[in-house]
């Protein structure tokens, strides 16, 4: 799967969680309300939801396109059966199943775009397009500028829309002159974490006080570690379990992260979002958590450039 490595002129503070559920979005939108010159970056592609608290304005609509997939012309096919025997993922299809015309046709989603089709095809009969994965939008909130995305259903390449939405969220920051970029990035190890944190000024990993949480903050924690990048670590719903808590603090200092605070658990914040507001919009014991939170990750941040 592709990514880009994005070059961070305005720091980047990504926002990242172990395993989903944590809480990480709900605390970007929190941060969104209190940063006073930053623009939004939802990096979640796969799973995009920050949109539900911010309510964005859509200003502009770009169509996202990455890899290839095969289409067969059934009116320039021979039915020679060549792309059927060197197909490696049964995306060939016989007997006209599939667009109903002609004897082979090709199953979109079952394509892995891999071209051997087009390559084989004697007749030259295969047609190779870009495919339509998704879309990327830049919009207005009311904390600021935001740019997100929305993956289509079963497309992927996750990876290289998320470093497109860093780029724009880059350009963005550069043309209206704000001072950085909050990140709302994806959950886990894998290639989307990878492409919204390589190159960021800082990351912020949330955590709870659970023992997938605490796995799961050891393996985010050793990436970041991997790519050099400074870390800090946030524990939302602590109180649920304060001996775990203290444990995860304590493992996330051995692996050379900042403690950024802890959030308690606090039913408000489920309120502030059926009314689509940030629990820092709300009041309550998270809202004053998130605010000291927020006040130690831009003291952290500080040697990266984040609230300077």
């Amino acid at each position: 799967m592709e990514t880009q490595t994005v070059s961070s002129h305005i720091p980047e503070l990504v926002v990242i969680s172990g395993k989903g559920g944590t809480g990480k979005t709900s605390i970007v939108a929190s941060f969104a309300t209190l940063a006073d010159n930053a623009v939004l970056a939802d990096c979640d592609v796969d799973a995009a939801d920050l949109y539900l608290i911010l309510s964005p304005e859509v200003r502009r609509q770009v169509p996202f396109y990455s890899g290839r997939v095969a289409n067969i012309h059934s009116d320039l096919c021979i039915d020679c059966g060549e792309c059927l025997e060197h197909c490696r993922y049964g995306a060939v299809l016989t007997n006209g199943t599939g667009n109903g015309s002609g004897l082979y046709s090709i199953d979109p989603i079952a394509c892995e775009g891999c071209g051997v089709c087009v390559r084989f095809c004697p007749q030259e009969a295969i047609e190779f397009p870009e495919r339509y994965c998704g879309e990327w939008f830049v919009s207005d909130t009311r904390s600021g500028p935001m740019v997100h995305a929305k993956l289509g259903a079963a497309a992927g390449n996750s990876g290289k829309l998320v470093s497109t939405v860093r780029t724009e969220a880059q350009k963005v920051a550069a043309q209206l002159g704000r001072s950085l970029i909050i990140v709302d990035g994806p959950p886990g190890v894998g290639c989307p974490v990878i492409a919204s944190v390589t190159g960021a000024s800082m990351v912020l990993v949330i955590t709870e006080p659970t023992v997938s949480g605490e796995h799961d903050l050891d393996r985010v924690l050793q990436l970041a570690k991997h790519f050099k990048i400074p870390a800090a670590v946030c524990i939302n719903k602590w109180d649920v379990n304060s001996s775990m808590a203290d444990r995860i603090e304590e493992r996330a200092s051995e692996l050379g992260a900042a403690i950024a605070g802890r959030v308690r658990y606090d039913e408000k914040v489920t309120a502030s979002q059926v009314e689509a507001k940030a629990v820092t919009e709300f009041g309550g014991d998270a809202s004053d958590d998130v605010r000291e939170v927020w006040k130690k990750v831009l003291e952290i941040g500080a040697k990266c450039g984040i609230g300077s």
